[in-house]
């Protein structure tokens, strides 16, 4: 734990010689400065982590990592939790959301059942992992990165999953289980009053280890939110830039925000979920969304969706004429 620690800790900065680069010849191009608006960001972002003034986004991988949480068993969600399983092998054999919108986006989709689908502890009772248990599943993660990708897109799969996520947020922002729980997967107005009562007792029982980002992350997360960690951790050391996806993979990640003053710059939030949760965490880590279209999936599905508008970006960066090329006059 003290080496991950500090590795969070260390985390290395962007290029800010290609920033600059990337700057200046943008300027030069044929457009009015800052007409295409948030593209000309992210085509900064991506060669500030790429370190080039040359990004690329053509090796492009969703990984979307599943795990089952104990926490189930306090009635958290009304689907059993072998549909954890079942929806493994749906993205295998190419039935998913995240398969179709994987396959137009121009990416290659993995899948990672971290701890093999055995359950977390329940929360409420015990550490959902120990140290053990939660540096494996982070490691898991870590190893799932591979070191020729130009854009990482995370997901996520786990029935229950939305209750730690909200649980990590109340721990590490505040609020209480009011504040951060949401209907998840299907629950009503008494399942959601339910499930706050459920993270507020988690997060009794856990008071005592309440002040260290790492510690909330193996007490009160998940098999898949610890690799989703992990994998954040890899790509920032492997000068990879990342799309995040929603509330659960936000959560996953969010512990790095507070090891590090820039632990997620290297990120971008692919989209605001429908989950009640996710607007309140995406202000908190001041994160703005690419993209607003009410989805609460998973399964990298929001990840995946924002693709090309990096694509389009870095396009734009370095397919578009400048204005002596063009023989386009300038402004006066």
């Amino acid at each position: 734990m003290a080496a991950l620690r500090q590795l969070c800790r260390d985390l290395p900065p962007p290029d800010m010689g290609a920033d600059a680069a990337i700057t200046g010849h943008d300027s030069q191009l044929t457009k009015p400065p800052g007409s295409l608006g948030r593209l000309e960001e992210l085509a900064r972002w991506a060669g500030q982590w790429q370190h080039t003034d040359r990004p690329r986004a053509e090796r492009v991988d969703i990984i979307v990592f599943a795990g089952n949480h104990g926490v189930t068993a306090q009635g958290v969600t009304p689907w059993p939790v072998d549909v954890t399983r079942q929806m493994v092998a749906n993205f295998r054999n190419g039935g998913a959301a995240i398969n179709q919108i994987a396959r137009v986006s121009g990416a290659c989709l993995h899948v990672v059942e971290v701890e093999d689908l055995r359950p977390t502890a329940d929360m409420t009772h015990a550490p959902a992992m120990d140290e053990a248990t939660f540096l494996r599943a982070l490691a898991a993660g870590m190893r799932a990165v591979r070191p020729d990708t130009d854009l990482l897109c995370l997901g996520e799969m786990g029935i229950g999953n939305t209750t730690p996520a909200a649980a990590l947020c109340a721990a590490l922002f505040g609020g209480g289980g009011a504040k951060w729980a949401g209907r998840g997967t299907g629950l009503d107005d008494a399942g959601v009053r339910h499930k706050a009562a459920v993270i507020d007792r988690a997060l009794h029982h856990h008071g005592m280890h309440l002040t260290d980002p790492l510690a909330i992350a193996r007490c009160l997360g998940g098999h898949e939110l610890a690799a989703i960690m992990g994998a954040v951790i890899a790509a920032r050391y492997g000068n990879i830039p990342v799309l995040l996806d929603g509330f659960i993979c936000t959560a996953a990640a969010s512990p790095l925000a507070l090891l590090h003053p820039h632990g997620l710059a290297h990120t971008r939030l692919s989209h605001c979920s429908a989950e009640g949760g996710h607007a309140h965490l995406a202000a908190a880590l001041g994160l703005s969304p690419l993209l607003e279209l009410g989805l609460r999936l998973g399964e990298g599905s929001g990840a995946g969706l924002a693709i090309p508008l990096v694509r389009s970006a870095i396009a734009c960066l370095c397919g578009m004429a400048t204005f002596a090329q063009a023989r386009v006059s300038e402004k006066a």
